[in-house]
C-alpha cells in the first residue's frame, strides 16, 4: 500500500490509554533476549555457502547490517536434515558446521547486535535432484524444480524431523545464537502441511487445522522444552500464501492462534507467499523474469519462457508497509509480541508500526541496499531507504545475494 494508505492513526488494537508509542530504535526484550533496538534484519537467503559451510563471506554480509546499527540480523537458511535443504549448498545443522556458526555469532556480538538463526525443513521446496535426496511434502506431488515425485512424509519421517529440529536447536543455542526462528511459512515443510491444497492426507496430519497444525506445534514445544530460555524461539508464519489452496489470513490467524496459546513462542514474525506457488507475493514490485531465467539451467529457463512460468512470477505493485491491512488484523486477533514485514522502507512506517501495536520491525531489501540504513535513520541522516524495488537481488542469491545496483564489498582477508 501506498504511504497515504498506511493509516496515520494508532489502530484499535494498540493502547487505548494513550500511552506513548515505544520508540523503534530503544533496547526491547524479545523472550528472554534484550536486543539493542526493535529492528529485525528478516531472513534473505545469502547464497554465501558454496560447501555447506559458514565462510568468511557469510559472516561479512552480516557484520555489515550489524555494524549498519540493525538490533537482530537473522541467519537464513539453516536446515535440520540434508533433505531439508532447498539445494546442496545450504547448511544443514550439526557437529560438523557448529564451529563455523560460533565463530560467526562471535563476530557479530562483538558489534553489540544480537543474531537469529532460521532453522527450517524445505519440505516441497526442496530440490531433490541437487541435495541428492528425494523431497518430502505432507502429501505426494510433483517437483518443479526437480522434475521428480516428492514423496510423502511418513510418521517415522516427521518423528526424525522433529528430532532434528531438537538436536538443530541444541546446536545452535551451543553455538551462540541468541533467537531461533522456526520457519512455517512460503510452503515449506510445516506450511505444507497448514495449506489444505498441498495437504490431502486422511490420517491425524490432515483435514481440519488443528490436524494440519499438529507438526508446527509439535515442533514448537520440542524446541522449547530443549533451550528453555537459553535463546528467544520465534516463528515465520503466513498472513496469506497468494495461492488456491494455500494458507489464508483468516486460516493464517487461527493458526497463530493456536501457537499463543500452546505457549511456546516468544514472537512470531508475519509473511506471505509460496516460494513454490507464488514467490513474488511475498515481493512485491518488479518481477526479474529475464534475470533469473539467465540465472537457471537451459531446462528451467525454458519453462520460464512457457505461460506456466510466466505465470510462477506474477508482479505485483510496491506499496510501502503492503501487509499492513493482513498484520492489523493478526494484531488484533494476538496479544505475543509481532514482527511487521513486507516493504518497510520509511522512519514513518516504523513509527507507525510501533503505535499500530506491533513489537517489532523486520527488513530485507532496504538493509541490503543500504546496511547502514538503521544507523542513519536513527541518526536523523535519512527518512527513508533508495531501495527501489526492482527485485533483481532476487536471482544473486546463486552467486552470492546482493543489490545489484551497487558494487559488492571487497572480501576481507581470511585469519
Amino acid at each position: 500500500m501506498s504511504e497515504a494508505a498506511v493509516p496515520s492513526s494508532t489502530p484499535a488494537s494498540a493502547d487505548p490509554g494513550g500511552a506513548a508509542a515505544p520508540d523503534v530504535f530503544a533496547p526491547a526484550m524479545l523472550g528472554p533476549v534484550t536486543l539493542r533496538n526493535r529492528t529485525v534484519k528478516a531472513a534473505t537467503f545469502e547464497g554465501r555457502t558454496p560447501h555447506g559451510q559458514v565462510t568468511d563471506e557469510l559472516i561479512d554480509y552480516h557484520l555489515a547490517v550489524a555494524e549498519g546499527g540493525i538490533g537482530l540480523t537473522t541467519v537464513a537458511y539453516l536446515t535440520v536434515a540434508p533433505e531439508g535443504r532447498t539445494h546442496r549448498e545450504q547448511i544443514v545443522v550439526g557437529p560438523d558446521t557448529e564451529a563455523g556458526l560460533a565463530r560467526m555469532t562471535e563476530a557479530i556480538h562483538a558489534t553489540g547486535a544480537s543474531i537469529a538463526a532460521q532453522v527450517g525443513h524445505a519440505g516441497p521446496v526442496a530440490n531433490g535432484r541437487s541435495n541428492g535426496v528425494k523431497a518430502l511434502a505432507a502429501s505426494r506431488m510433483p517437483s518443479p524444480l526437480s522434475m521428480q515425485m516428492i514423496r510423502s512424509a511418513s510418521e517415522a519421517d516427521l518423528t526424525r524431523i522433529t528430532g532434528a529440529y531438537v538436536a538443530a536447536a541444541r546446536t545452535l543455542v551451543r553455538a551462540g545464537f541468541d533467537v531461533l526462528e522456526l520457519h512455517m511459512a512460503h510452503s515449506y515443510l510445516i506450511s505444507s502441511f497448514l495449506a489444505p491444497g498441498l495437504n490431502k492426507r486422511k490420517d491425524r496430519w490432515g483435514g481440519p487445522l488443528e490436524n494440519r497444525a499438529r507438526l508446527a506445534r509439535q515442533v514448537a514445544k520440542a524446541v522449547r522444552e530443549e533451550v528453555g530460555d537459553a535463546a528467544a524461539v520465534t516463528a515465520k508464519v503466513s498472513l496469506g500464501d497468494g495461492f488456491r489452496g494455500g494458507v489464508t489470513t483468516e486460516s493464517g490467524l487461527e493458526f497463530a492462534q493456536l501457537l499463543e496459546a500452546d505457549g511456546h513462542l516468544d514472537a512470531l514474525q508475519m509473511s506471505g507467499g509460496s516460494s513454490l506457488m507464488n514467490p513474488m507475493y511475498l515481493f512485491r514490485g518488479g518481477a526479474p523474469v529475464a534475470e533469473f531465467a539467465a540465472s537457471m539451467p537451459a531446462a528451467v529457463r525454458w519453462g520460464m519462457k512457457t505461460p506456466i512460468g510466466r505465470s510462477f512470477m506474477k508482479e505485483y505493485p510496491f506499496e510501502e508497509a503492503y501487509f499492513w491491512d493482513k498484520a492489523v488484523r493478526f494484531r488484533e486477533g494476538l496479544t505475543m509480541p509481532l514482527m511487521l514485514l513486507g516493504g518497510i522502507n520509511r522512519l514513518d512506517t516504523m513509527q507507525r508500526a510501533m503505535a499500530g501495536g506491533f513489537d517489532f520491525v523486520a527488513m530485507g531489501r532496504a538493509v541490503l541496499r543500504e546496511p547502514d540504513l538503521v544507523n542513519r535513520l536513527a541518526r536523523s541522516e535519512a527518512v527513508s531507504g533508495v531501495c527501489i524495488h526492482c527485485n533483481r537481488c532476487m536471482p544473486t542469491i546463486y552467486s552470492g545475494t546482493r543489490c545489484p545496483l551497487i558494487p559488492e564489498p571487497a572480501a576481507r582477508a581470511t585469519v
